[in-house]
């Protein structure tokens, strides 16, 4: 049994859409500078696109859930601790060591990932609004949890070296928790949710495998 009711749930996105607007653009914008680069691979590439998602975990952390969720759920200041330790660990592992490579692939992560990104940034709101929840009562992408995951998830499935199976677990994590309670409170374009971790991150998984046998056979 959740602690708040929908119609709780559904005005804290109304309060903290009308608060922060017109961040929302932004988001929108930087989601597009992190796709676009994906086709225009450089040196900072992935220190960018890096950058663009520890800075969606760490606003969503703090600002959604810490100032907005809290007062309808005491737990979402553990969720934001969550997203602040993800946002920071994507900022050590991408920004400050350059570990993070993406680009465009081929094969089934290819195809799941652009579904994912296409899903995050086009057909969350679509779904959102043929469902009755236009704007601004509806999540939004790049600064709320679940069009968040589900990008993060999208862009994982697109690196090109190994990634760290940390930055995997707080994703995957709230995926569960996240899509559990959408399922509850009916937040249709969130169901996706659910699904998302289980299938990014074997496919992740899977990936890495096969990039590191071939490099050991060549």
């Amino acid at each position: 049994m959740l602690p708040f009711t929908r119609e709780q749930f559904l005005g804290v996105f109304v309060t903290y859409n009308e608060a922060i607007w017109p961040l929302q653009i932004a988001a929108c914008l930087l989601g597009i500078v992190a796709v676009a680069l994906l086709f225009r691979p450089s040196r900072s590439s992935g220190r960018v696109i890096a950058g663009i998602l520890a800075a969606m975990w760490v606003w969503t952390g703090i600002v959604y859930h810490g100032l907005f969720f809290a007062p309808i759920n005491t737990a979402a200041h553990f969720f934001g601790a969550m997203f602040l330790f993800q946002g920071g660990f994507l900022a050590y592992a991408g920004i400050q060591h350059d570990r993070l490579r993406f680009g465009v692939r081929s094969g089934p992560a290819a195809w799941v990932a652009a579904a994912l990104l296409f899903y995050a940034a086009v057909l969350y709101p679509v779904i959102g609004m043929v469902t009755g929840h236009t704007y601004p009562e509806m999540p939004m992408f790049g600064v709320t949890p679940c069009p968040v995951t589900i990008f993060t998830f999208g862009m994982f499935l697109l690196t090109t070296q190994r990634l760290s199976r940390w930055l995997l677990v707080i994703p995957f994590v709230w995926s569960l928790i996240g899509g559990s309670a959408a399922i509850m409170l009916g937040i249709t374009q969130d169901w996706l949710l659910l699904v998302s971790g289980f299938a990014a991150v074997p496919l992740i998984v899977l990936c890495d495998w096969g990039t590191a046998h071939l490099r050991r056979t060549a």
